[in-house]
C-alpha cells in the first residue's frame, strides 16, 4: 500500500515536471538568466512610456477614481509600482552619505545592479536652470555613494516646462569617474 502511494506520487511528480518542460519548450514560461539581464533596457522603457501610463490611468471604467500624478511623490509611487514588474529588490528612500554638509534620501536604489534612480517632476516656478542645479547636486552626492555605479535621473515633465529637454539630457548625461549618469526628461 505504501509502495503504491509512493509510486502514484512519483508518477504525479513526473507528470508535473513533463508539463513544465513542455511549457518551457513552448515559451509559455520564461527562463530567467540573470547573467544576461540588462536592467537599463526595462528602465528606459518605463521612462519612455511613463506619460502614456499616466494618461491611461486617467481613463477609468465608469469614471472610477484613479491616481492623479500631480507631484513628485505621485511620480515616485507610480514608478515604484512599475519597477516591481522587473526588479525584486527595490529600496526606496535610502539615505545618501553627506555631501556639501548635508545628506538626503535617494528615491530608489536597485542594489543588485548598483543603480540609483532619482525622480523629479517639473512644476511652475522650477526653471530649467534650477532643475539643472538640482541634478548637478544629485550627481555630486551619488558620486561618493558605495552602492551607486549608475545614476538615472528621471524627470517627468508632462506640461513641457523644460524648453530644451534634450539639451539638459546631453549636458548632464556623462561618465564621472566610476559613476555613469544618464538623464531622461519625458514626455
Amino acid at each position: 500500500n505504501v509502495a503504491r502511494e509512493y509510486k502514484s506520487s512519483a508518477e504525479q511528480g513526473i507528470g508535473i515536471l513533463k508539463s513544465i518542460i513542455e511549457d518551457l519548450d513552448l515559451g509559455l514560461i520564461g527562463s530567467t538568466d540573470e547573467s544576461n539581464f540588462d536592467p537599463i533596457n526595462p528602465l528606459i522603457k518605463i521612462f519612455d512610456r511613463f506619460h502614456l501610463i499616466v494618461r491611461q490611468l486617467r481613463d477609468r471604467h465608469n469614471s472610477k477614481p484613479t491616481l492623479d500624478v500631480s507631484d513628485e511623490y505621485d511620480v515616485q509611487d507610480l514608478l515604484h509600482a512599475l519597477l516591481v514588474v522587473d526588479f525584486n529588490d527595490i529600496r526606496a528612500e535610502e539615505w545618501t552619505p553627506s555631501y556639501a554638509g548635508k545628506s538626503s534620501r535617494m528615491d530608489f536604489l536597485l542594489k543588485d545592479f548598483k543603480i540609483v534612480i532619482e525622480v523629479k517632476k517639473t512644476r511652475s516656478g522650477l526653471t530649467a536652470k534650477e532643475l539643472g542645479s538640482q541634478l548637478i547636486e544629485d550627481i555630486g552626492r551619488y558620486k561618493v555613494h558605495p552602492d551607486c555605479e549608475t545614476l538615472l535621473c528621471f524627470v517627468y515633465d508632462p506640461e513641457g516646462y523644460v524648453g530644451n529637454p534634450r539639451g539638459i539630457e546631453n549636458d548632464l548625461s556623462r561618465d564621472e569617474g566610476d559613476l555613469k549618469v544618464r538623464v531622461y526628461i519625458r514626455p
